[in-house]
């Protein structure tokens, strides 16, 4: 690399890549294949490298892939393509770019995608799991068929081949990692972004998203040809996530946890929109609605995200279930717009321990320590033992998690833990009315068709080999005795992700107002609503923020390189 100084002298390099995300490590990366000089600039410390893709399931969006045609799963990218337009239901003159983007992805999951991964070093858990199944109709939202692929060691199995490649570059020289650099502006010179400037953050050992309090030490300026911001989106700051979010989906919560540390706050979006570039799409967003505090926190208002099987019983905040196909797991925006319009910040889940044992999950690479640790012992466990440990201990120790013998004990409970939480305006729930939709429920049960659309839609998930193995509990009243006990979880919003942001081409240069590329300027990630300025549209098939931190970093780095 050429110069290495400090204060405010320039350190020049080819590229600065801007957050050491996934994004930002797979742009790092292929710089560095290419033989190009970089400055990886990171506000954090070294120990927070991967970002939130560290911390995730590790779930990636693939079509058509080995694992899906031994399961028996019949995919294409014209059934993908169909699923990725319901979806998204693209309708700006802004989703030029972003369809682009979304049509480029598809073809990338369903062609190299896998095996580039794969030479990487990158590997798949066999049993492919069905996010987001929709229930709208065939050109309606959702996936038609499951392609949610874990990665064998979740998030830091994901992270880890690029972090090697990062390590590699430094060992050959042609990477500097600037941590505890916070960028606070694009340098231009004649229009052209020519670097970074910023302040250098105390360094802290305080584990990866945990806060820490860190001063100003001094200040740096980098220069470079070129510069690539994947900074992420603005799930830490609530005031932020209500200030974008859309007058469609109702009032935005007043209470809400948050799915990432404080630190993701939109920073690096704001200095390139004050560089000229364009932000598109900032009023769609995706966050869950299967929220739960989490009991052994790491970040302030630290949240973690259900996955859930199709099973339990939801009901808003006023015991009322929720309509058809608003079930677990079948359409998270249509179940956040519903929630929104009932006025209220939380809901329920009504199960027993028969459906938690088998249907519950929990997002997050802490929160799954056999896939996280690559055990196959007891990966194949969690399909015969009892109740995951990590879904135990929010049993034993999660405020939101009530258990109890009888219906009237478990709304009791309920009835207090709302009125506790919500300074006593929380709606009072009738014992009577929630067992008396138990019931009508379970009576659907006895025979092997229904009428219930949720009771049809948990027998057409078993139909599918890997929910009967480990995702589907058989149908069974939810009352019967020897699943006991009753169990009710209550769930919350959990900020996530930014669907809009930097508008982009697909050589992921950022476009000014007019549509042409600021010179010198790259965005990847969440920063640039994951390609082209929101690729998802309006809604996410999951399994593709992964993807698309993979997908955009990667043109990002080849594009800058040349």
């Amino acid at each position: 690399m050429a110069g290495s100084v400090t204060g405010m002298q320039p350190t020049d390099a080819d590229v600065i890549v801007v957050g050491a995300g996934l994004a930002g490590l797979v742009a790092t990366a292929e710089l560095v294949d290419a033989g190009r000089s970089v400055v990886l600039v990171e506000q954090e410390g070294e120990q927070s490298l991967g970002g939130q893709a560290w911390w995730s399931f590790g779930g990636l969006f693939l079509v058509n892939s080995p694992e899906q045609r031994r399961l028996r799963v019949k995919d294409s990218v014209e059934l993908a393509w169909q699923d990725w337009l319901g979806t998204a239901g693209f309708d700006r003159e802004e989703d030029y770019w972003p369809r682009r983007w979304a049509e480029a992805y598809v073809h990338f999951a369903a062609g190299e995608k896998r095996a580039w991964l794969h030479q990487l070093g990158h590997r798949i858990f066999p049993v492919v799991g069905w996010a987001e199944r929709g229930g709208y109709g065939a050109t309606g939202p959702g996936n038609s068929v499951p392609r949610f692929h874990i990665t064998w060691g979740t998030g830091p199995g994901i992270t880890a081949p690029f972090e090697a490649k990062l390590r590699e570059g430094i060992d050959r020289g042609l990477v500097r990692l600037a941590c505890n650099h916070r960028m606070e502006g694009l340098i231009s010179v004649g229009g052209e972004v020519t670097g970074v400037r910023g302040s250098v953050l105390g360094s802290t050992t305080t584990p990866r998203g945990q806060t820490a309090a860190r001063g100003t030490v001094g200040e740096f300026e980098f220069s470079a040809g070129a510069v690539v911001v994947t900074t992420g989106g603005i799930g830490g700051d609530h005031e932020l996530v209500r200030a974008a979010w859309p007058e469609r989906m109702g009032l935005p919560p007043g209470r809400m946890l948050s799915g990432v540390p404080e630190h993701v706050d939109g920073r690096g979006i704001k200095v390139v929109q004050a560089a000229g570039g364009r932000v598109i799409n900032p009023d769609r967003m995706w966050h869950y609605v299967e929220g739960i505090r989490n009991w052994d926190p790491v970040w302030p208002n630290h949240g973690i995200r259900i996955l859930p099987g199709p099973s339990s019983m939801w009901l808003d905040a006023a015991g009322n279930r929720l309509p058809g196909p608003l079930f677990p797991g079948f359409d998270t925006l249509g179940t956040l717009e519903h929630l929104r319009g009932t006025g209220h910040d939380y809901s329920w889940f009504v199960l027993n321990k028969a459906i938690i044992r088998k249907e519950f999950a929990l997002s997050g690479s802490e929160q799954n320590p056999d896939l996280t640790g690559k055990s196959v012992r007891d990966v194949l466990g969690r399909a015969s033992a009892g109740v995951p440990g990590p879904v135990q201990k929010f049993l034993d120790h999660g405020e939101d998690f009530l258990t109890a013998a009888s219906v009237p004990e478990l709304v009791a409970a309920m009835n207090a833990l709302a009125k506790a939480s919500t300074d006593g305006n929380a709606p009072v729930l009738s014992a009577d009315a929630v067992l008396e939709q138990l019931q009508a429920r379970d009576r659907e049960i006895a025979n092997r068709f229904s009428k219930d659309a949720q009771v049809t839609a948990i027998r057409g998930a078993r139909s599918y080999l890997g929910d009967r193995l480990i995702r589907t509990a058989a149908p069974r009243p939810i009352l019967d005795p020897k699943d006991g006990p009753l169990i009710a979880v209550r769930l919350s919003v959990l900020t996530r992700k930014t669907l809009g942001g930097l508008e982009t081409d697909l050589d992921s240069r950022v476009l000014d107002s007019s549509g042409a590329p600021v010179p010198g300027l790259f965005a990847a990630g969440e920063a640039a609503g994951f390609g082209g300025g929101g690729m998802h549209g309006y809604r996410s098939l999951e399994g593709t923020f992964l993807g698309g931190c993979l997908f955009s970093g990667r043109a990002a780095g080849r594009a800058a390189a040349r």
